[in-house]
């Protein structure tokens, strides 16, 4: 069974005229119902696997917005053909090499579908050569777009190799990147949405990764700002950052309905008073949510920019009841004196959680862990493993926050046997 939500603001009418070389989607062409009903039947198959049985689990739910959900995109240049002309997008399906315009997604507000082929028609004019991963030569890297959902902002970030690295190989043969007429061209742009930033980034490494080497800021600001259930955030270019806002809003609106309803989720519980620990917390969105109500919040991170970015936005939003740790749960759990909490909220990785720190949330003996999923493997292993050692899965609900492709989302509660 599904619960499917149809209220699109964006919907496009054709199937997308990249569907067949780019790697991105793997359900274009198909019913949503169907699709839905594909990842209903892959969650159910993996807790049967692992012999989970939740008391409830309801009908997986569909993505408010369909298409043009995505926030953020990480474009690469290249080319489809060895030595073809130049392109801006996604690696071809099955071709690490190969890389292919996608100017027409569909799961991109078309702003990025603007501005990408306008980058991709600004740098072919200039004869800018796409960088190469195996000679190690060329110019231009990536185009990182990124948008604020509720404020309308956008942050346009180019990436190519610095000036110095680029004249050591090419000399004065080839002019070095006019960063001016690039923004130029980018402020020029008729958009929906308000360009607040554009940003270049130089990138020298020899690995195939945006390693910012440098930050420059050509004109606005180095961020934007995204609101999300009455809290502000400031988001920069490489501030990890839920993607698909509006499906999210809903998934912890619902999850944090769950802490003390039991096995349904109730409008009217409340985690007022309670002391929660929020593992695995990336920016502390879901925390600063919690704090809201919660007697105390502590999230840890093992990503440090991470936690900067939760410590600053806590801030922002005149939060004092949070606290934030940069290191690995296990670590940080087994080394700091903390207080016993209430609850644990965890958001593992697509990896999951590690036996050491499945050990540690387990040793404090809450009486329930919210588990919020983006893997249903992992969430169905880690579910069996709490349920060995005394936990029981009380509710579980599957949520399609990405539609046309084979990603999967889903909230559990756990409680101690006998609660």
């Amino acid at each position: 069974m599904t619960n499917m939500v149809n209220s699109e603001k964006i919907k496009y009418e054709h199937e997308c005229p990249h569907k067949d070389l780019c790697g991105g989607c793997i359900y274009q062409g198909v019913d949503y119902p169907e699709q839905l009903k594909i990842k209903a039947t892959d969650v159910e198959f993996l807790l049967k696997k692992n012999d989970i049985h939740p008391d409830v689990t309801d009908p997986i739910e569909g993505c408010p917005s369909q298409y043009a959900y995505r926030n953020k995109m990480e474009y690469t240049f290249g080319d489809l053909v060895k030595d073809g002309e130049m392109t801006l997008g996604m690696h071809k399906k099955g071709h690490y090499m190969s890389i292919v315009t996608v100017d027409q997604c569909q799961l991109v507000h078309p702003d990025f579908n603007k501005i990408l082929r306008a980058t991709l028609d600004f740098c072919v004019e200039r004869n800018y050569p796409k960088y190469n991963k195996k000679s190690h030569t060329g110019l231009m890297r990536n185009l990182i777009i990124r948008r604020g959902v509720n404020t309308g902002e956008l942050l346009v970030n180019i990436v190519t190799v610095s000036d110095e690295a680029f004249r050591n190989t090419y000399g004065d043969e080839i002019p070095c990147f006019d960063k001016d007429a690039f923004n130029d061209m980018i402020m020029g742009l008729d958009l929906e949405n308000k360009v607040v930033g554009v940003l270049r980034t130089n990138c020298d490494t020899l690995a195939d990764a945006v390693v910012p080497d440098s930050v420059e800021v050509i004109s606005g600001r180095d961020h934007y700002m995204e609101e999300l259930l009455g809290l502000k955030f400031k988001v920069s270019s490489f501030s990890f950052f839920q993607t698909n806002v509006e499906a999210v809003s809903r998934l912890y609106t619902e999850a944090l309905a769950l802490i003390g309803a039991g096995s349904t989720p109730k409008k009217d519980v409340s985690i007022k008073g309670k002391k929660v620990f929020d593992l695995f917390c990336g920016t502390g969105t879901i925390s600063q949510i919690m704090a809201l109500e919660a007697d105390a919040v502590l999230g840890v991170e093992i990503v440090e920019e991470a936690v900067d970015a939760a410590r600053e936005n806590a801030e922002l939003n005149g939060l004092t009841n949070c606290r934030f740790f940069a290191g690995d749960v296990f670590k940080v759990l087994e080394n700091e004196d903390l207080e016993k909490p209430d609850v644990i909220v965890v958001d593992p990785p697509r990896s999951g959680i590690q036996p050491k720190a499945l050990d540690k949330i387990i040793s404090y003996g809450v009486d329930e862990i919210l588990y919020i999923s983006c893997n249903p493997k992992t969430l169905a292993q880690n579910l069996a493993y709490f349920e060995y050692y005394g936990y029981k899965t009380k509710y579980l609900k599957p949520f399609d926050n990405f539609p046309f492709t084979k990603h999967i989302e889903s909230i559990a509660l756990l409680s101690r046997a006998g609660e």
